[in-house]
């Protein structure tokens, strides 16, 4: 029987789409699609992830890097402000908490937008812990980021089931016997939550 639900934070609870996000930002539609990889597919963001590398050295990095430097700029001007509640999903958490189930977060994120979003998302308050990869340096789908939450918490993986929207995350938790369910939408959610005996 589940007693823990943990969540991943970016598109499970918040949307993260930077590609829409650059378009806002950048007009030449071919210098889009150079952005994105540059800084979102770069070796740096994950070592912004991993908590060993900060913003301002990442920047500096990736400018120095590409032809698009005044780009790169605008893509981090305010690019936390892309982050925006999945409303569906945040319902489903509050009905989860409202049931007695414990909740939790096991996210890879960046120190500088974790606060930000922490602090302008009341729904974090409801969640009874979590792992966030910067602080821990560890990332997804590394066995020892899981581990860290099972410890942490006290948490049986065979009681615990695990939502994300990565299949690598999902094949790493299902390896220490999570349950978990691949995130496509949140109205799917609802169902596949019920199909694993879970109860609003």
């Amino acid at each position: 029987m589940y007693k823990n639900v943990i969540f991943d934070i970016g598109n499970v609870l918040l949307d993260f789409k930077p590609e829409e996000y650059l378009r806002t930002k950048i007009k030449e539609a071919d210098k889009v699609l150079e952005v994105y990889k540059e800084v979102f597919q770069s070796e740096e963001w994950v070592m912004l992830d991993r908590g060993t590398l900060t913003e301002k050295e990442a920047i500096s990095i990736l400018i120095n890097r590409s032809k698009n430097g005044d780009f790169i700029k605008l893509a981090f001007e305010d690019w936390y402000d892309l982050m925006t509640p999945i409303e569906g999903t945040v319902k489903i958490l509050k009905e989860l908490k409202k049931a007695k189930y414990k909740i939790y977060f096991l996210s890879n994120f960046q120190l500088l937008a974790f606060e930000n979003v922490t602090k302008r998302y009341d729904f974090f308050k409801l969640f009874d812990g979590g792992v966030v990869s910067y602080k821990e340096k560890l990332i997804k789908p590394e066995e020892n980021i899981y581990k860290k939450i099972i410890e942490r918490y006290q948490l049986k993986p065979e009681e615990s089931i695990f939502i994300d929207d990565v299949q690598a995350n999902i094949d790493g938790a299902e390896k220490l016997n999570f349950g978990t369910i691949l995130f496509e939408k949140s109205t799917d959610l609802r169902e596949k939550l019920k199909n694993h005996n879970i109860n609003m």
